[in-house]
């Protein structure tokens, strides 16, 4: 093995030493002295990049300089790749800068190139380099992608394309799930604490050709009266559900009915459990089915043994509980499933206005009376109640609507509506975790005014400000870059060796 040519140290760097001395002769001469301190900062940030870029040109000149030649270079397809050429270049777009990678190509007539220095540097390949494609992943999650274009170029002078900014993102993004998978976990500190895991949904405004096909079938089939605007009752049929779902650890704090539905001359209440260690999860590309499996995924990697107590959070939706069923038995876990109290609320105070006017101060009493006796555990009771007043005082069918509707939640939902126990046993009731997950994740980034999404480009988002939230971005990225390279490189050589320098 011997270097392709020998490049000496003091020799490299020729170039980024002559540019870095232009500037600091620059800067003693009387130009640099008339500028004000932003006219300094600015042609300084560009000058000294270009320093950098320069260093950085000139380190893999150095590299290529000093390339030993390898023996025994053998595709993947066990083809042997004996022939060698000196000089083979390619570009690489980085946030310093336009850079040209000089290497060795190892040949085979009819088989493609092998440059094991490709290998060494982890080059991507595409132009861009991963630092690039860091930065979008990073700068994407946080606005636009026209705003990351301009964030990336204020940051580094690169002049991205919207396009080439989204492409980045997605590429960052491959890895999620099995970066999940792979994921260790240490013992919580509190092993009496509960593992909460909660779902919802979020609809995106997607491009036509990323609907699901019910959807699109309804976008096609539906008849607008006017063409400017949807009429009353119209339904545009142009969102796809995003799925989320979060996964928690809480310290039980025992409560009472009281403590929720309280009087304001009432004793201080104790806080609300509190979630921990959140861990968040989405897809619009997979259903609800699949997200609730890598929640419980994530649940089975903090408790393998199922030693914890388990309680699943939801609104109410039946293929949410279908699911959650369903996994729950085929890991044979015993899970807990408890209804958003909020929610029930909302079908209490609708149903107050089937006996009260609107405004009606008693109705506060009322609705009151009411969740405490759901609180107690006695769903089925109240929805009783409210069923025989509506009756009692004859009201008609469209008067007592919510009152039937409230009942019929209440009997319904009964076995997930075990308050008291939840309460006694210190377990949350209420879903504003994912709630606000949903917002976070969906909403404050995909909902964006006028915007329409692309799959892929939907994707990648809910994962990376996943990754974000769960504070596992920098951790992911290795491995990202890791799995780049066994992916791009080491999967082209025999037994996916990449062959080294003695």
């Amino acid at each position: 093995m011997t270097p392709a040519a020998e490049v000496t140290e003091p020799d490299a760097f020729s170039a980024s030493r002559d540019r870095f001395e232009a500037i600091v002769g620059y800067l003693w001469g009387p130009d640099a002295l008339r500028l004000e301190h932003a006219e300094l900062e600015s042609k300084l940030s560009v000058d000294m990049r270009e320093v950098i870029r320069q260093l950085y040109q000139d380190h893999l000149d150095l590299r290529a300089g000093n390339e030993e030649r390898l023996d025994d270079i053998v595709a993947a397809g066990g083809v042997p790749h004996r022939t060698v050429e000196t000089d083979h270049d390619r570009p690489l777009s980085t946030i310093f800068g336009s850079v040209t990678v000089r290497r060795l190509a190892y040949r085979h007539r009819g088989e493609e190139n092998l440059y094991p220095a490709d290998a060494a540097l982890n080059l991507p390949e595409e132009l861009h380099s991963h630092g690039l494609r860091e930065l979008s992943a990073i700068e994407s999650t946080r606005g636009s992608f026209e705003e990351a274009r301009d964030a990336i170029r204020r940051a580094s002078g690169a002049a991205l394309g919207k396009r080439q900014v989204e492409q980045l993102a997605q590429r960052s993004a491959v890895d999620f799930e099995e970066f999940y998978e792979t994921a260790r976990h240490e013992a919580v500190d509190d092993a009496d604490d509960a593992l909460v895991i909660s779902c919802d949904g979020k609809g995106i405004v997607m491009r036509p050709d990323a609907l699901r096909p019910g959807t699109a079938k309804a976008a096609a089939e539906a008849k607008t009266k006017l063409k400017t605007r949807l009429s009353k009752g119209e339904k545009r049929n142009r969102k796809r559900m995003a799925e989320v779902a979060a996964v928690y650890d809480v310290t039980p704090v025992a409560r009472a009915p009281g403590d929720i539905i309280g009087r304001d001359d009432d004793a201080p209440r104790p806080p609300a459990p509190e979630a921990k260690n959140k861990w968040l999860t989405a897809s619009v590309v997979d259903d609800a089915a699949a997200v609730i499996k890598a929640a419980f995924d994530e649940a089975c990697r903090r408790d393998p043994s199922h030693e914890r107590t388990w309680i699943t959070l939801v609104d109410g939706a039946c293929h949410q509980i279908d699911r959650i069923k369903a996994e729950a038995k085929a890991r044979g876990v015993d899970v807990t499933i408890v209804c958003d109290f909020v929610h029930v609320m909302e079908y209490i105070w609708a149903s107050a206005w089937s006996f009260f006017n609107e405004g009606d101060p008693a109705a506060e009493a009322w609705v009151a009376d009411k969740a405490l006796g759901v609180l107690d555990g006695g769903a089925a009771t109240v929805a009783a109640s409210i069923r025989r007043k509506a009756t009692c005082l004859a009201l008609d069918p469209e008067k007592r609507k919510n009152a039937d509707a409230c009942a019929d939640y209440l009997l319904a939902k009964k076995d997930y509506l075990h308050y008291d126990r939840a309460l006694e046993q210190g377990w949350p009731i209420g879903t504003g975790v994912i709630e606000g997950a949903v917002r976070h994740l969906v909403k404050d980034r995909l909902d964006l005014t006028g915007s329409r999404w692309g799959l892929e480009g939907a994707e990648a988002i809910l994962k990376l400000r996943a990754l974000r939230t769960n504070g596992d971005f920098e951790s992911y990225w290795k491995f990202h870059l890791d799995r780049e390279r066994h992916r791009v490189h080491e999967m082209r050589y025999a037994n996916g060796a990449m062959p080294r320098a003695a």
